[in-house]
């Protein structure tokens, strides 16, 4: 706990890096549904509203993996992770410090861009405890799936340079293939709904939409229902999967270090 304060306290003290992490997503959110705000196909959902349960998943994949990931690398270049070697601290604390302001600054994030779609969009939000539980789940999974895929991640960028484009390369090309700026997912090619398929986040934006859209939108995703159990499944082996890249290629000291 005292690794979550020192991250909690490190980051909210970079104000510029506080306001792009907030302002990202709720910027993109702002600009998707200004543009796309008619009903969608005569279901009497607004686009926006549509826009705004993938653009949760998005914001929770960019903090957690992207930040993460860039993060991450910024440490081990400057020495910050040399430096917490050399201290009696198991090493596993500096991730979990990690891992945890991810957590934080999701659940902030998330309240913003409900706050957004409720006022500005007509966004229903759920009143019965299925739906929050619904939620709870995909956000928990969403968020650790990620988060060991971030952290994995880091070990790429050569430098700490580089990171910010080796992290949102990925980032931005699954958002598109994943449902995120693309509506209904079923509008893309055969072929890169599969790709996308593949990994957690358009399972975990099909998720969201199932608490925060009405059943008779379940219609609209690719196999005609919210398939919450395969989102279950898919989010646990990528939880499961990620653990087991951290492991194998996570790297404590700069490559180029002798």
């Amino acid at each position: 706990m005292r690794r979550v304060g020192i991250e909690l306290k490190m980051f909210f003290r970079h104000r510029d890096a506080v306001v792009f992490t907030f302002a990202l997503p709720v910027i993109m959110l702002l600009l998707l549904g200004s543009i796309f705000s008619d009903d969608f196909e005569g279901t009497g959902i607004t686009a926006n509203q549509i826009f705004t349960a993938g653009m949760i998943a998005a914001g929770v994949a960019s903090t957690t993996f992207v930040n993460l990931g860039i993060g991450i690398s910024q440490d081990r270049e400057d020495g910050t992770i040399k430096r917490l070697l050399g201290v009696p601290m198991p090493r596993y604390e500096y991730l979990v410090g990690k891992a945890v302001l991810s957590l934080v600054i999701c659940a902030c994030e998330i309240a913003i861009m409900l706050t957004v779609g409720v006022l500005l969009f007509g966004l229903s939000v759920p009143t019965d405890v299925g739906h929050w539980l619904t939620f709870a789940w995909v956000f928990a999974l969403g968020v650790s799936g990620c988060a060991m895929l971030g952290i994995a991640a880091s070990s790429l960028p050569r430098t700490a340079r580089s990171a910010p484009a080796v992290m949102n390369l990925p980032y931005l090309v699954l958002s598109f293939i994943s449902g995120i700026f693309v509506i209904p997912l079923k509008h893309l090619p055969d072929s890169l709904i599969a790709i996308g398929s593949i990994f957690p986040l358009r399972w975990m934006a099909q998720g969201f939409r199932s608490v925060f859209l009405p059943e008779t939108m379940a219609a609209q995703e690719v196999a005609g229902s919210w398939e919450h159990g395969r989102v279950a499944l898919v989010l646990v082996a990528w939880c499961v999967g990620g653990l087991v890249l951290c492991l194998m290629t996570f790297r404590w000291r700069d490559r180029r270090a002798s």
